[in-house]
């Protein structure tokens, strides 16, 4: 007799439970999953969307003093780590007040004749060369607009350390919020007779269009 109002309770109790893991872990990624919807959707029509890159491009000369300094150093560098190092304190801050240019991340390349450094990003990409024997710098910046930038957020690329452990943590609370949804669809089946076709129809859908469609 008192099985029935038992079974009730538990199943009260984990219906409850798996509804406030789903809506919380649903606010939790519902922007995320806004934005990789869209960008999800112009990355597939990439094609049709065209982006239109805005390209600088700057010139200028360090001074021989300078120059001097930084081919002595070359020469360290491409001993010491293989020709993989920051650009000095010195270059960064005339680079920063030539062009007001923050170069504080990443390693440049340097060789014998010149110094490379290359600076991606979301939604765009720069470089920065600088010549030893004459000191010419250049200094060339692509920037191809918002839509760029979030298809990039995207993929990841470019993104930085931050924002991969943001998509990390996304995919967890995306993963949280359809489990928690498919047991929910589990305790409601039993009224709703189309439940399990429909999350069928979401799983051959797609194999049957990967089985006939791509090669």
């Amino acid at each position: 007799m008192t099985a029935a109002p038992t079974d009730n309770r538990r199943r009260a109790y984990w219906l409850k439970t798996l509804h406030e893991w789903h809506w919380v872990s649903s606010a939790l990624c519902l922007i995320g999953m806004i934005l990789f919807s869209v960008t999800g959707f112009t990355l597939n029509h990439a094609s049709q969307i065209e982006a239109k890159p805005r390209i600088t491009s700057l010139r200028a000369t360090v001074d021989n003093a300078l120059r001097e300094r930084l081919e002595k150093q070359a020469a360290t560098v491409k001993t010491a780590t293989k020709g993989k190092a920051e650009l000095p304190a010195e270059l960064k801050a005339w680079l920063k007040k030539t062009w007001q240019i923050d170069t504080s991340a990443g390693e440049a390349e340097w060789s014998d004749d010149e110094i490379y450094l290359s600076m991606p990003r979301p939604g765009g990409d720069a470089w920065l060369r600088l010549s030893l024997a004459d000191g010419e710098v250049e200094y060339e910046r692509t920037d191809r607009g918002w839509l760029s930038y979030f298809n990039d957020l995207h993929k990841g690329r470019h993104t930085g350390e931050a924002w991969s452990w943001f998509i990390d943590i996304f995919a967890a609370a995306t993963l949280v919020f359809s489990i928690t949804g498919l047991f929910i669809l589990k305790m409601h089946a039993g009224n709703r007779p189309f439940t399990w076709p429909m999350v069928g129809m979401g799983l051959v859908i797609p194999v049957l269009l990967a089985l006939l469609f791509i090669h």
